[in-house]
């Protein structure tokens, strides 16, 4: 029967370190420990696993098609990694001798790490757009008039209003709640609601007050993240709402744009361009690309204001999902922002 990872063992794995105590456990709950004997054959070049492979114990022999050899050791700072991270692989790895790994599903962990970071940013978001002694006015002009709508096409936000939706709200109702997978995009179009947070000790926290004009929602249709907070409305009122699928074909995907990684040498080497890694420290400091800065996706509303406007950035992270989050918080102040497709994993060994 496989054995499930000792949770303190994971915890010094990176980026599985990083996860708060909720993700963490979903994580933990589905990483078993493999036990390979010597020669055992964990990938080959080509392969197209989607899996960031650990090593915990024992050696493994990292070959290239260069001929180059490298031996990771667990236990070591670089067995902390994930070993020859890229998709397709560009090694054979094969266990020198008696060995412990782990194998975790990208996508998950990739998934788990992005709802880590966008934690916080939707109310950060929704409040500092909150304009003191605006009495709302017409919500479409207001709506209009937000960055985030700038770079959207007039046949799409035509099509969005022909789709969007009116919903009538009462007093008390809960619009949205926390923990919940994001399902709508939201506009007030009158009323007022609050934005509340459930503590560990199960207390609600207020922490925003939204009106008419005002839109939430947006951060959790990213990346397919869970809610981060409770929407509950505080008068009668009427919302409009978008689905999560006309988000994403009209409003998101027109927000971002995608480079391939020889497009993107091309316009870093033109040196009005930068390179943007949005993971985490410890993950820029092991396989960053030479050159580039690092702003977490968690910090880089925070820090967008540090940015150069007169420059463009390629966002990049494993996958190309925590770069996707970024580049639409960046465009949204009118920052130009494009994603590296496939992320690392794509980009291969010229890291």
């Amino acid at each position: 029967m496989a054995e499930l990872v000792d949770k303190a063992l994971l915890k010094t794995l990176i980026p599985p370190s990083a996860l708060n105590s909720e993700n963490f456990q979903e994580l933990a709950a589905k990483t078993y420990v493999e036990v390979v004997p010597a020669g055992k054959l964990l990938f080959k070049q080509g392969d197209m696993d989607k899996q960031k492979v650990y090593v915990l114990e024992g050696e493994v022999t990292l070959t290239a098609a260069t001929g180059e050899v490298t031996v990771v050791k667990g236990g070591t700072p670089v067995g902390k990694h994930p070993i020859a991270n890229q998709q397709p692989r560009k090694h054979n790895a094969i266990a020198k001798t008696p060995a412990k790994i782990v194998r975790v599903d990208t996508d998950l962990l990739d998934i788990l790490l992005t709802w880590d970071q966008l934690s916080g940013i939707e109310v950060g978001e929704i409040s500092a757009d909150t304009e003191q002694g605006d009495e709302g006015g017409d919500w479409m002009t207001r709506i209009l008039q937000s960055r985030a709508f700038l770079q959207v096409p007039a046949a799409n936000i035509q099509a969005m209003f022909m789709r969007i939706q009116e919903v009538p709200v009462q007093a008390g109702d809960l619009i949205i709640k926390q923990g919940d997978d994001g399902d709508y995009y939201y506009i007030i179009k009158h009323g007022r609601c609050k934005v509340t947070r459930t503590s560990k000790s199960n207390t609600q926290l207020t922490l925003a007050t939204l009106k008419d004009g005002d839109a939430f929602g947006e951060e959790a249709l990213l990346s397919d993240a869970k809610r981060n907070a409770n929407i509950i409305m505080e008068t009668d009122g009427s919302l409009m709402r978008l689905s999560k699928e006309d988000f994403n074909s009209l409003l998101k995907e027109p927000m971002l744009s995608w480079v391939t990684n020889s497009e993107a040498e091309n316009m870093i080497a033109s040196g009005e361009t930068e390179w943007l890694d949005v993971r985490l420290d410890s993950e820029h400091k092991n396989n960053g690309i030479t050159g580039s800065i690092n702003v977490p996706l968690f910090m880089l509303r925070m820090k967008a204001e540090s940015l150069d406007p007169s420059k463009k950035y390629i966002l990049y992270c494993d996958t190309g999902r925590r770069s996707s989050a970024g580049a639409f918080l960046l465009s949204e102040r009118g920052i130009t922002a494009y994603c590296l497709k496939g992320g690392l994993q794509a980009r291969g060994s010229s890291v």
